[in-house]
């Protein structure tokens, strides 16, 4: 019996992931939105912005992800596991990773689906956490 390759996440797979976890709300725009729970973001795109600029166009890159990590112990684990994850100096001392849009086709869906939900794990109600993941 022959085995497929998970299907590449994009975009979609991440709003579903994030949206469908318990009282998330989905704020931002269409184009960067955000996810949060009692008002703390866990998922949340960027625009274009001078501290994360590709190092094949010298222009900043547009789709960006920060997804929250629970502590830098966690952030780094992450990082381990290389591209796409990264990291910029303006976000040392902070607790997330990040992620372009345009490089979520190389993730795992399983992958993905953790860190975001460890991302809202990290910011939600511990009754709440306990109750959805046990």
């Amino acid at each position: 019996m022959a085995t497929t390759a998970p299907r590449p996440v994009d975009r979609d797979d991440l709003d579903g992931i994030a949206s469908a976890l318990p009282e998330v709300v989905r704020e931002g725009t269409e184009e960067h939105p955000a996810y949060s729970i009692g008002g703390k973001k866990f998922v949340l795109w960027r625009g274009p912005r001078k501290d994360a600029v590709d190092d094949s166009t010298g222009e900043p890159m547009p789709d960006v992800i920060a997804i929250r990590t629970p502590g830098e112990e966690d952030k780094q684990a992450i990082l381990q596991l290389g591209a796409p994850w990264f990291t910029t100096p303006h976000f040392d001392g902070y607790a997330y990773v990040l992620v372009r849009e345009r490089d979520l086709g190389a993730l795992d869906y399983l992958e993905l689906a953790e860190i975001v939900t460890d991302a809202w794990a990290t910011v939600a109600p511990k009754k709440l956490v306990t109750r959805h993941l046990g």
